[in-house]
Order: C-alpha cells, then sequence, then structure tokens
C-alpha cells in the first residue's frame, strides 16, 4: 500500500511523496486531469507555436496585399481600411463563446475544428474577390470573408490559454506562453518574407492558397496526432498506476465564472483597458506598416520592411517570457513582474512611436518602426498571460472577454487611421495619437493591475 505525503495543495495540482516499498518517488497530480510531462509539453509547445503562426500568415495575408489588391479593385484608403478592420468585426463576436467552450468542453476539441474554418476562407479568398465585376459587390464580398475569417480565428487565443492554464505550472507559463504567442510574429515574419516574393513574381493570389493549405495541414497534424495521443491519456491510469487514493484526488466540479464580482474589481478592468490600448497600437502598425512604406519609401523592397520588424519580435516576445519566470523563480511578486514586462511594451511603443515623427530617412524609420514593435513583444509576459494569474480556474472564459476589448481597436483604430489618412494624409497624426492611447492602458495597469488571484 502507498503512503502519500502531500507537501503542496492549490486548485491544479497536489506535489507529494509516493511511498511504495522499495520505492520513494515525487510526482505532480494535477485535480483537473494531469500536467503535461516535459516531453508532451514540448510537443504542444511546437505544435501550438506553428499554429500560431499559420493563423497569423493567414491574417497578415490582407495587409500585405492590400496595395495590389486596392489597385486592381479600385478601392481608396477608406475603403482599403474598411477590408482591414472587417477581420476585427468579425474577431470580436467569438471571442468569449471560444473561451467558454475551451473552458467546457477543452480546448483540444475547439482549435482544430476553428482551423479548418479559418483556412479554408483563406484559400478561397481570391476566388471570392473575383465573384462579382463591379468594384462595389467585390468590396463587399472580401468585407464578408474577412468577418468570416475574423469569427473563426477568434476561437484560437482563448482556446489554447485554457489549454495551458490547464496543462502547464504557474512558474512555467509565462515563457511556454511567451513562446507560444511568438508564433504570431513569426507567422507574420514568414508571410512579410516568403509572402512578399511570392506575390511579386507569381501575383497577390498565390500566398493565400499556399497559407491555407499549410493551415489544413497544420489542423489534421494536431487533430490526428497530438490531440488523439493526449485523449488516449487517462487520469485513471494515471492514479491507478501511482497507487493513490482516488476520492483524495477527485476533481473540483466545474463552477461558473463569477462576472458580477469580477466586474467590480479595478484589476479586472485594468486588464481590459490596458490589453484594449496594446492591441489599438499593434494592430495599427500590422495593417498599415506596409502601406507606410509602399508610400514614403516607394523604392524600398517589400521583403526587407515587412520583415525586420516581426525578426526582432520574436526574440524580444521569448526572452520577456524567459525573464518573467526566471524573476518569478528568484520571488519577485507576480505583480511586479507583469507591470514591469507591461511598462517595457506600452512605454517603448509610445516612445518609439512619437520618435518616428523625427525620423528622417529609411534606415532610421525601419529602425524605429521595428523598435515600436519589438516593444510589443513584452506585452506577451504581462497583461496577455495575466488572466491565467488572477482567475487560474476560468483563465480561457476571461481571456476571451480580455480579447474582446482587445479586438475593438482591430475595426476602430485601422478603420479610423485608414479615415485620418484620407483626410490629412499625415502619418505623424496617426502614430501620435497611438502613442497617447499606450499611455493610457499603461497608467490603468501600472495603478490597478495586480498578479495575485482574484477568484
Amino acid at each position: 500500500m502507498a503512503t502519500v505525503v502531500t507537501d503542496r495543495d492549490d486548485e491544479y495540482f497536489k506535489e507529494c511523496k509516493v511511498e511504495v516499498p522499495g520505492k520513494k518517488t515525487r510526482t505532480h497530480v494535477n485535480l483537473d486531469g494531469v500536467f503535461w510531462t516535459n516531453s508532451e509539453k514540448n510537443q504542444w509547445l511546437v505544435g501550438l507555436f506553428i499554429g500560431t503562426a499559420m493563423l497569423y500568415s493567414a491574417r497578415t495575408l490582407m495587409p500585405l496585399c492590400v496595395v495590389p489588391l486596392s489597385e486592381e479593385m479600385g478601392w481608396d484608403k477608406t475603403e482599403s481600411g474598411t477590408v482591414l478592420s472587417a477581420f476585427f468585426w468579425g474577431y470580436t463576436m467569438t471571442q468569449f463563446l471560444g473561451g467558454y467552450l475551451s473552458d467546457r468542453i477543452g480546448g483540444e476539441l475547439v482549435l482544430p475544428v476553428a482551423a479548418c474554418v479559418w483556412s479554408l476562407i483563406t484559400f478561397w479568398t481570391p476566388q471570392l474577390a473575383y465573384l462579382s465585376t463591379d468594384k462595389h459587390n467585390s468590396l463587399y464580398i472580401v468585407v464578408l470573408s474577412r468577418v468570416l475569417l475574423g469569427i473563426s480565428q477568434g476561437f484560437h487565443f482563448p482556446g489554447m490559454t485554457s489549454i495551458i492554464s490547464r496543462k502547464v505550472s504557474e512558474h512555467q507559463r509565462s515563457f511556454l506562453f511567451s513562446v507560444v504567442a511568438s508564433g504570431s510574429h513569426f507567422g507574420t515574419l514568414i508571410v512579410g518574407s516568403m509572402g512578399s516574393v511570392l506575390m511579386d513574381y507569381f501575383g497577390w493570389s498565390v500566398p493565400f492558397y499556399i497559407i491555407g493549405l499549410i493551415g489544413l495541414s497544420w489542423m489534421l497534424l494536431m487533430r490526428y496526432m497530438l490531440m488523439a495521443k493526449q485523449r488516449s491519456r487517462s487520469v485513471v491510469s494515471h492514479k491507478e498506476s501511482l497507487s493513490l487514493d482516488s476520492d483524495k484526488f477527485k476533481p473540483e466540479p466545474r463552477t461558473s465564472v463569477p462576472w458580477v464580482y469580477l466586474f467590480t474589481k479595478p484589476a479586472f478592468w485594468s486588464i481590459l483597458v490596458g490589453h484594449f490600448c496594446e492591441n489599438n497600437a499593434f494592430f495599427i502598425l500590422l495593417s498599415w506598416i506596409p502601406t507606410y512604406f509602399h508610400e514614403n519609401f516607394p523604392t524600398a523592397k517589400g521583403w526587407v520592411f515587412n520583415v525586420v520588424p516581426w525578426v526582432v519580435t520574436i526574440p524580444s516576445s521569448i526572452g520577456s517570457g524567459w525573464l518573467a519566470d526566471k524573476m518569478i523563480t528568484k520571488g519577485y511578486s507576480v505583480t511586479f513582474v507583469r507591470k514591469t514586462m507591461e511598462t517595457v511594451a506600452l512605454c517603448g511603443t509610445a516612445f518609439f512611436l512619437f520618435m518616428i515623427s523625427y525620423a528622417s530617412n529609411y534606415t532610421s524609420c525601419l529602425i524605429v518602426m521595428a523598435l515600436a514593435v519589438a516593444c510589443c513583444g513584452f506585452h506577451n509576459s504581462g497583461i496577455f498571460v495575466n488572466p491565467q494569474d488572477i482567475a487560474p480556474k476560468h483563465a480561457g472564459s476571461i481571456f476571451g472577454i480580455m480579447n474582446m476589448a482587445g479586438a475593438i481597436p482591430g475595426f476602430v483604430g485601422v478603420y479610423i487611421a485608414g479615415h485620418i489618412l484620407e483626410v490629412t494624409k499625415s502619418w505623424n497624426a496617426v502614430f501620435s495619437q497611438t502613442a497617447v492611447i499606450c499611455l493610457v492602458g499603461w497608467a490603468a495597469f501600472t495603478l490597478f493591475g495586480t498578479g495575485k488571484k482574484i477568484v
């Protein structure tokens, strides 16, 4: 008979010594399933990183191709802004639903279904654009396809957050989540480099076909390899192999999210405001950087200015995750670490957006723009992972609400930026108001944010 000596007890796992005659082992038993082993964690890290990269590749194809597409279709800046922002109309709709479903039935089921839909929409986008010869009808069809793309992609991050919050311990989440989230920058890098080359040689439609097929391939691999393997693992078999009392380690029943209580907490509101402000900057840069360099430096190579900002952002995102976990391990409070990371993200982005006004040549503009985007990478170890700190049982649902707020500037901010450009012809006006919004978000999270569990 085994003797169990519990060393640690919280909502998600017990760390215990399991003493069997002739043996003495230490293991983690997760009350909501089991934590990933190191091997499983690495496999899922790679799988989710590639999935996030493909997700953003599909998302950023339109900003890359909007210049030749708008010239072919006869769209002005406001109409181009409508096409770019339409994605976020749909993206906002499914954030909460994605988190709710992932917390209830598992992100492992939600992610592949959503990936199948957004991959197919990406693949068929060129054909949809040519369905009508009328300029306005083509615009409406492309806008609708972008809305549907946003609806399907809205499930990804809430689902991923729900999975990681259940399968990874607190002191490892920052690094793993920042690595997986850096897939967004890698995907943008793929589109900016390979997509630019494919577009120059074969036209704007070819990148859509290729990314759509790769997205479907990723979905099939995850569905029939990694996720099938996880389903085959039984919690019961783990408990039996450890000879533990099943009643002692019975999972706690799932509880509903205490929304009324959450909406009375300043810490909850601070992540909504902070994420809104950071995403406003990120989505404006993501959507309008290609157009900015095309207009101001028409002889510049697209594969350069579409690549450099995202090359420097990947190490900043991964490095911030490593640094955050290191600081927590060294004894710094989670609150201090999250606020430090977010200060670099929001204040750094604001500073370099202001500096763009003083950049006078192509090289200086490229460097300043790259540094502004690189600062955004620190957000992945700040507010972006904070729902797992303040409400680990309901991380998917809370992340969904937070990301819904963060998606609003995707259609409001991106559209307004296009309208400002159409009216004023001033890029400095766009970047300056974006920087001010970043400082508002930093102030909100610095004053009211926390890394402590509140529910």
